[in-house]
């Protein structure tokens, strides 16, 4: 069965997945640069596996834009978590007196959980159990 051309919404999420990806490899990379510059930490440890878990949900977000924009059904609902996760940090970030870093955070983020929810990116992602591109 076809699944019919690709939505732009789906290209939009996959988008939005991978520059908050790349925000957090970056975010990585600063952290990792303090870490290895001698910047005080509480424990060595614990910033390392902070530092861990930075890199992992880079990697996770990655491969969630990846899938999601190829067809495959499980990325939505990481997506969506991820968007969820941000609209967390976002709304204190805005009011905490940082409005155009908070902005930055919660417009993407509300655009890519309206788009999850288009008719158009659940029939997109969600192919019949026959189909080879859908888990």
């Amino acid at each position: 069965m076809d699944p019919g051309p690709r939505p732009a919404g789906i290209t939009v999420i996959a988008i939005v997945t991978a520059l908050e990806a790349t925000a957090l490899l970056v975010a990585a990379g600063w952290y990792g640069f303090q870490l290895v510059s001698g910047a005080p930490v509480l424990s060595f440890w614990g910033a390392v596996f902070t530092l861990g878990l930075l890199l992992a949900f880079s990697a996770w977000l990655y491969a969630v834009g990846y899938f999601l924009f190829r067809g495959y059904r499980w990325p939505r609902a990481g997506a969506l978590v991820a968007q969820l996760f941000v609209l967390t940090i976002g709304f204190p970030t805005l009011t905490g007196g940082y409005p155009v870093p908070g902005l930055a955070m919660l417009i993407p983020a509300a655009l890519a959980i309206v788009l999850l929810f288009d008719k158009r990116v659940i029939a997109f992602a969600s192919r019949p159990g026959g189909s080879s591109r859908a888990l």
